[in-house]
């Protein structure tokens, strides 16, 4: 007996053997038994120690995970016949090798427990009288006495087993497991509560088990043996383990709104709490984002695998993969299940499904490698929709699938139908609402003189599509306006917002308004809006924030204003990079609040960089580490705008995706040259006019465009014409051109702003502005803090 483990293994004569019928083990008991040492026998085949005329197991009847007893002519090595009688049990392969091929622990007891008297009262209080299933196992841990309660449970001889340990008299895992409760209780004479889930030889289905092992001790203290008595608790476990399952459900299920992974999120509850193996394959959502059909679908159904879980790692029962498509005829259990509109259970696969397999051989391999005995098909409804079929496949535990467990998948089922439906209509509705905002925003950004520009856009990973927006808008004396928005929450609706917006703010860009002004106007536009989304007598919830920028090349100025925006940062050629101090302002939507604007210089080359909040906030960090990663990553590649945008967003944004919309657009300034401008102050004499004419024409043979001189002058002459008539001095004309635009602007100090009319045949003037708007690429007039400016433009390249 070892010092540390009580048990005697010399005992028991105990063999193992492999399918192939190869004996791979053969202990001190067994050459006790037959006298062949172990090297003399292992390797070899297990049948040649069997008597002539001698078979094992009986013939072909014991199924794999089961067990065979009898008795069993054996050859002894002095070539005499052995009548023993023997247990066989037939194991399963290890968990941690799935696919391979189990064994048989074949064991028969060499010598029982001495047994008491009957009138011994240890024996008469456990055995005699005990009400529910009790076993006794001596110092060795070998079995003593069994009751009648134990012994229909048990299933097998008493007299037969006993001196065997609980490990070979039940032949499992979970015996093993209780054997080693067993020993601890025999070494800390401390008994203890074991809960198993097991099919004992005399259960035609799995029990829960409550085993409460304690020691025997004698009078003088010393423990003599180990008592263990069972209850059959199966409904309150079964009874437990459903409200635990539907309670993981809930919580589980349902996490995200992501198709593929609610759907794993049903495997991995159902497995290894209801099955071995599960796979969840959809249907394909309908083309043109439509419905499925109320009524279930027809054999064949092409479905696409959307996840899988097995008892074992990687999933090796699987035929598919996540991803992959196949068709499903009618005789298979995803079909059948589909067109019939209900679960079905099949209690033996391989008779239940042998149509099928036999036309899919891959299968069959599975089902026969893995000794699959039941499968159980679920469909996936919702709103009267048919969305998909879970099949729940069991080969390790031995018990089919009952009639509750068809009830609680199909609970479990219903829960994670309604979650993979509300995650395809919130994936559908993402992605119109992402094709929505994708075509309100600027498709390119603008090309001008003024500025270099680069941008992206993020939508949020999981809240869905947001209202953040940007634009670059060219205005008149090769100004440039940039815009970067933010309307509040998610969806169609903020979508639909921004398209409105961001087309109120060319239009009043289009006026050249102050930044200041701009606001103001988009300020009493959102409220309007408030007002009209909200229910009668209240007022909706529709909100903004926004940061208008107007940059100036001939003067290098740039005028800033924001709304509740956050500021922009600013990099001036050779660093470092900062945050511009900008008045905050209030959000769009509030009313009646003043916005202030901030003018600026900018040296040639500046890098502005205008963001939404969602760029630089984040649970993880504060506002002011946001700005410092922005900052350090516009610094690190400001040469290239496009570089500095992959550089900024990887810097700031997570692997998994924002939380929040993402809008930056980035900015280089660029300064028109002092020679690229000519400026007159003009006299108000009519008189004078001609004398300017031949001024611009002198100009524009400097810059060596003759060959819009035409078309100039009689621009020059009705704008400096109409000004000396109508305006008020002082007069300025200037005139401004880059390789492609030659702009002529005429100022004065009167607000009055010139309007096209169409001239009757014997008027005398009115004509003038028409034939500006002829020969020009566009026109228009803006208010100045001095008066106003009429500004033609002239395309200098042929189209």
């Amino acid at each position: 007996m070892s010092p540390v483990h009580p048990f005697d293994e010399a005992a028991t004569a105990r063999a193992v053997i492999a399918e192939n019928g190869t004996l791979v083990h053969w202990n001190e008991g067994a050459r006790r038994l037959l006298g062949h040492a172990p090297k003399d026998v292992e390797g070899r085949p297990a049948a040649a120690l069997l008597a002539a005329g001698a078979t094992f197991p009986a013939g072909s009847r014991v199924r794999r995970g089961e067990r065979w007893y009898g008795t069993l002519d054996l050859r002894h090595r002095d070539g005499s016949t052995v009548s023993v009688w023997v247990l066989a049990h037939h194991r399963p392969p290890r968990q941690d090798e799935p696919g391979e091929p189990g064994d048989w622990l074949v064991v028969t007891p060499l010598e029982a427990s001495p047994r008491r008297p009957l009138d011994d009262p240890l024996t008469t209080a456990v055995l005699a009288q005990a009400p529910c299933p009790t076993a006794v196992y001596d110092e060795r841990l070998r079995l003593y006495g069994v009751n009648r309660a134990m012994a229909e449970v048990v299933g097998l001889p008493e007299d037969r087993i006993l001196g065997l340990r609980l490990s070979e008299i039940g032949g499992k895992p979970e015996s093993e497991e209780l054997e080693e409760h067993l020993h601890q209780v025999f070494d800390s004479g401390t008994g203890r509560d074991v809960e198993t889930f097991l099919r004992t030889g005399g259960e035609s289905r799995a029990h829960a088990w409550l085993a409460r092992i304690a020691p025997l001790i004698d009078p003088e203290g010393r423990v003599r043996g180990v008592c263990m008595a069972a209850h059959d608790f199966s409904e309150q476990h079964k009874a437990r383990e459903r409200l635990q399952l539907v309670n993981e459900a809930s919580v589980r299920i349902g996490s995200t709104l992501d198709v593929t992974r609610t759907a794993q999120e049903l495997a991995d509850v159902c497995v290894p709490a209801l099955a071995d193996f599960i796979s969840v394959d959809l249907l394909d959502p309908p083309e043109h984002a439509g419905e499925h059909r109320l009524e279930p679908p027809t054999a064949p159904i092409t479905l696409r695998r959307a996840a899988q879980q097995s008892v074992h790692p990687g999933s090796p029962e699987a035929v598919l993969k996540p991803g992959d498509v196949q068709v499903y005829p009618a005789v298979s259990p995803h079909a059948g299940s589909l067109t019939a509109g209900r679960t079905i259970v099949a209690p033996d696969a391989a008779a239940s499904l042998k149509q099928w397999l036999s036309v899919d051989t891959a299968r069959a391999e599975r089902v026969e490698q893995f000794g699959i005995h039941t499968t159980m098909s679920v469909p996936i409804r919702a709103r009267g929709q048919t969305l998909g079929v879970a099949v729940l496949t069991r080969y390790r535990r031995p018990d089919p699938f009952t009639a509750d467990d068809v009830l609680l998948v199909e609970e479990v089922t219903a829960r994670a139908a309604v979650c993979i439906d509300n995650a395809r209509r919130f994936s559908r509705e993402r992605e119109t609402a992402l094709a929505l905002q994708r075509s309100l925003l600027p498709q390119s950004l603008a090309r001008t003189a003024a500025v270099d520009a680069a941008s992206r856009y993020l939508p949020a990973a999981r809240a869905g599509v947001g209202g953040d927006w940007f634009d670059v808008i060219p205005l008149s004396g090769m100004r440039v306006a940039m815009v970067v928005g933010d309307v509040v929450g998610h969806g169609i609706q903020a979508s639909a917002t921004m398209g409105r917006l961001r087309t109120a703010v060319r239009t009043l860009a289009d006026i050249d308004l102050a930044p200041d002004e701009l606001l103001t106007h988009l300020d009493d536009l959102v409220v309007r809006l408030s007002a009209e989304a909200g229910a009668e007598g209240t007022t909706g919830e529709v909100g903004a924030t926004c940061l208008y920028a107007v940059y100036d090349p001939v003067s290098r100025r740039c005028a800033l204003a924001r709304a509740g925006h956050p500021p922009p940062v600013m990099l001036p050629p050779g660093g470092p990079a900062q945050e511009i101090d900008l008045p905050a302002g209030p959000p769009l939507g509030l009313g009646g609040l003043p916005f202030e604007s901030v003018e600026l210089a900018l040296p040639e080359g500046t890098v502005l960089a205008l963001f939404t909040d969602g760029l630089i906030e984040s649970r993880d960090r504060d506002i002011d580490a946001g700005h410092r990663l922005l900052c350090d990553a516009l610094e690190a590649s400001s040469d290239s705008l496009e570089a500095a945008c992959h550089a900024i967003l990887r810097s700031l944004l997570p692997v998994g995706g924002t939380p929040d919309d993402v809008a930056l657009l980035l900015a280089r300034t660029h300064g028109l040259p002092a020679s690229q401008v000519a400026t007159w102050d003009i006299p108000a004499d009519p008189a004078l006019v001609a004398a300017i004419r031949k001024q611009v024409v002198a100009q524009l043979d400097d810059w060596s465009l003759s060959e819009a001189t035409f078309t100039t002058e009689l621009v020059v002459s009705e704008l400096v014409t109409n000004a000396i008539r109508y305006g008020e001095p002082p007069i300025r004309l200037r005139l401004i051109h880059d390789a492609t635009t030659l702009i002529c602007e005429v100022s004065d100090s009167s607000h009055t702003a010139p309007h096209l009319r169409r001239a009757k045949i014997f008027d005398e003037g009115g004509r003038g502005l028409l034939l500006v708007a002829q020969l020009t690429q566009r026109w228009g007039s803006r208010h100045t803090a001095e008066g106003k400016t009429i500004w033609a433009e002239l395309t200098l390249v042929e189209d």
